[in-house]
């Protein structure tokens, strides 16, 4: 009876750096990657540990994303804790409109400006239990000198701030559990009363509806008995 629109969901997460936003849209890729595709960003900042060209990033040096940002080559970008980040346009339209899912996991400041473009766009927030545990999780990350940590952690309390803007928040204290709030909120909103394209009658439906109207009750009862069985 409802036809629901095909085109995919935009989904926008972001989260303080430390809170374990990857690792739960890592989680949730493994229990459904056929309908989502999570876009790569690009960004000014050096390579970390074994993270890959295309991958984890698209790295620029400064100078080439500066480039891209005359180029109109970004849906977005924000400078964040002294580098660039940028949502690439290319390939998220195509996606969406195949009905595949495309996952942002991108700053504040970008998921302002993409809820702005495209006000359908879904945002999740992932929250850490506590600013305690992420700077544990920070320091047990050893990437970060420990001014950069404390750079991270004052970027992390004003970020929490702006929880209000979100459409969904979910605290990672435990991951399998985060992984599952995730994924409900994601197929709570594919059930959104704004994304059914169409309310129809079947045939059969539509013969039931004429029986219904007829006076004589017990050839209704008869009759609509035939047609659900």
């Amino acid at each position: 009876m409802i036809k629901q629109k095909k085109t995919g969901q935009l989904i926008i997460v972001s989260a303080p750096s430390g809170s374990g936003k990857d690792s739960i849209i890592q989680g949730l890729m493994k229990k459904d990657s056929n309908n989502k595709w999570i876009s790569v960003s690009a960004t000014s900042r050096p390579k970390r540990g074994k993270e890959q060209e295309g991958v984890d990033y698209y790295f620029l040096s400064k100078e080439e994303f500066e480039q891209k940002i005359e180029e109109n080559f970004f849906l977005e970008y924000a400078e964040y804790a002294g580098a660039y980040y940028g949502t690439p346009k290319k390939y998220i339209k195509e996606k969406l409109d195949q009905g595949i899912d495309v996952i942002l996991i991108i700053e504040i400041q970008g998921a302002k400006k993409v809820k702005e473009l495209l006000p359908e766009s879904l945002l999740i927030f992932i929250m850490p239990p506590s600013l305690k545990t992420l700077v544990k999780r920070l320091k047990k990350r050893g990437t970060d000198s420990n001014e950069k940590i404390i750079e991270r952690f004052h970027t992390a309390y004003r970020e929490i701030n702006e929880v209000t803007k979100y459409n969904y928040v979910v605290v990672n204290d435990d991951l399998d559990e985060a992984i599952d709030k995730v994924e409900a909120i994601i197929k709570a909103e594919k059930c959104r009363v704004d994304r059914i394209e169409e309310v129809y009658l079947d045939t059969k439906e539509e013969e039931i509806h004429e029986l219904l109207m007829k006076e004589d009750k017990e050839f209704i009862n008869e009759s609509i008995s035939e047609k659900i069985n």
